[in-house]
């Protein structure tokens, strides 16, 4: 295996994805529960000076607890605070969220603006977020769009909670420059003047953001950092309905409401925003129409109201992915065929280590990276990114996630079919696995008919008690079994015993498991045993 970084003996470090100036993130691993991770490691110089060192420990040890506790779907949960003994690297390990921030909805040339229910819906779930954290209670401190993000099902994440505060300058003067915790853009008047932050400095940044959303700019545009900041302290922000016409005149109210320079002038919480925000929301059932569309591919933060605790789509719909198009390889150099080759041989070793190792997740996540450079380099379709793809679909499998192998091994099985012909042992073994993620999906029916298929297709190759045959025969059994169709079991695996005895022998394990298997079944047949044994 590659050497990696690793934290703690267990968390491994991948890939630096985000940087800020409080610390860097890292898409990670958790070697010991087999998932992804995101791991921040907080800046170095926020340890100025030897003295300060055990006053940081207990500050980072109560603030990451603290953090722990905010019990809400919008918080990506805390897995792990780690401290390094010489006080110089400093982790959070997190949920890794697969999502856009909202820096992707407000770029300046986004035309038309963002809906109205996009941006009410963002507030709306950031307002629930705060009011659970406000109850623990933590004040974030740095609400801005970098640390907002809407996952892929739009329910919206607020990152970094106690971070700030972890670093907060008025006690500890911790970080470097003594310059105070937040963002020029999103600061608060009481953070420039360096007063006390409440809850309340959480409603003047979502004042910030909505305002941002609504409008498609920041509230204040100044020449210098030092500029902002003053702003923010003295200058009047500009209504909305200034700037973008059709914005109710009460949502404008709300937006100028949080943005009082004066936090007791604010709304009294965010339970407040919330309420004001709902006559803007998206009713249950309703659905969108074509003014409400956002930006093409961003996650629709408004589903979680038109469809609350809706079902995730079933398997095989709408994750489905269509079967990829064969295309022609660009004109690559020999030599650089050749090293991408070398390197797939690399991934390969490290695949094997991780699958003995039973890090299925990590081992999809390995052979994944290579996909694309493979695909680019060698064609979509040949047998070196199909074999890639192939292992991701089977370690997808071993790790238990059958609905994203499903997906997988049906577009193997197209592709093996247009290379190798449907036939062939790759496309029968692709579409034989998809059936069976379709078993262990409940979608017995079409398991049953897909293995089947390839029982047909076997038979009339190698007969009926090949490997493939065998196997197939007593997966089609067991299926039925799961059915309660227990006589059509019993008819399938009846006759696999037999011809299991003759060619294994009844003391195979296989054998004497099917043998097993149909005693239950008699039992079942014959309405169980007449009387207990004496």
């Amino acid at each position: 295996m590659p050497d990696v970084r690793r934290i703690a003996e267990r968390y491994e470090l991948l890939e630096q994805f985000n940087n800020g100036g409080m610390g860097d993130v890292w898409r990670g691993y958790d070697a010991v529960l087999d998932r992804p991770v995101a791991v921040k490691l907080i800046r170095p110089q926020a340890v100025t000076s030897p003295h300060v060192a055990e006053e940081f420990e207990k500050r980072f040890r109560r603030e990451a607890r603290v953090t722990a506790r905010i019990q809400h779907p919008g918080v990506p949960q805390v897995y792990d605070a780690v401290l390094d003994e010489s006080y110089e690297q400093l982790f959070l390990v997190m949920e890794l969220v697969d999502g856009a921030p909202l820096t992707a909805y407000v770029r300046p040339d986004q035309r038309p603006p963002l809906p109205l229910s996009w941006a009410v819906s963002v507030a709306a779930q950031v307002a629930t977020v705060l009011s659970y954290a406000h109850d623990v209670p933590v004040v974030h401190r740095d609400l801005k769009p970098s640390n907002i993000l809407v996952a892929r099902d739009g329910t919206v994440k607020v990152l970094d909670f106690g971070i700030a505060a972890i670093l907060r300058t008025d006690v500890t003067k911790l970080t470097a420059t003594g310059s105070p915790i937040g963002t020029h853009q999103y600061m608060t008047p009481e953070q420039v003047r360096g007063a006390r932050v409440t809850p309340r400095t959480d409603l003047y940044a979502l004042g910030c953001v909505l305002h941002e959303l609504l409008c498609g700019r920041p509230l204040f545009a100044g020449d210098s950092e030092w500029q902002l900041m003053m702003q923010h302290v003295n200058a009047a922000p500009t209504p909305l309905r200034q700037v973008r016409a059709d914005v109710p005149e009460a949502l404008e109210e709300l937006v100028l409401h949080l943005l009082r320079k004066a936090p007791e002038a604010r709304p009294a919480d965010v339970q407040e925003v919330y309420e004001r925000l709902r006559p803007f929301l998206p009713a249950p059932g309703e659905e969108s129409g074509p003014s409400e569309a956002g930006p093409s591919g961003a996650p629709d933060p408004t589903g979680i109201f038109r469809r609350p605790y809706a079902p995730r789509a079933r398997a095989g719909t709408s994750n489905a992915r269509p079967a990829a198009a064969p295309d022609a390889p660009p004109a690559v150099p020999a030599a650089e065929r050749e090293a991408l080759r070398e390197e797939i041989r690399e991934v390969y070793a490290h695949y094997r280590a991780l699958l003995e190792e039973e890090r299925y997740a990590q081992a999809a996540e390995v052979v994944g990276e290579m996909i694309e450079p493979a695909a680019h380099a060698l064609g979509s379709d040949s047998k070196p990114v199909l074999g890639l793809r192939m292992r991701r679909a089977v370690s997808r499998q071993l790790a238990g996630d059958h609905r994203a192998a499903l997906p997988e091994f049906e577009a193997l099985a197209d592709a093996y079919a247009r290379v190798s012909g449907p036939s062939s042992e790759e496309a029968l073994d692709s579409r034989a696995q998809a059936a069976r993620c379709r078993g262990e999906l409940g979608q017995v029916t079409e398991a049953l008919a897909g293995l089947n298929g390839v029982l047909d297709a076997v038979r009339a190759v190698d007969g009926d008690v090949s490997e493939n045959a065998v196997e197939l025969r007593r997966d089609i059994g067991m299926l039925l079994l799961a059915q309660q169709r227990a006589a059509e079991a019993y008819d399938v695996l009846e006759p696999l015993h037999a011809d299991l005895c003759v060619v294994f022998g009844p003391d195979d394990e296989l054998t004497a498991e099917v043998a097993e298997t149909l005693g239950v079944i008699r039992l079942d047949l014959d309405g169980g045993p007449s009387a207990s044994p004496s």
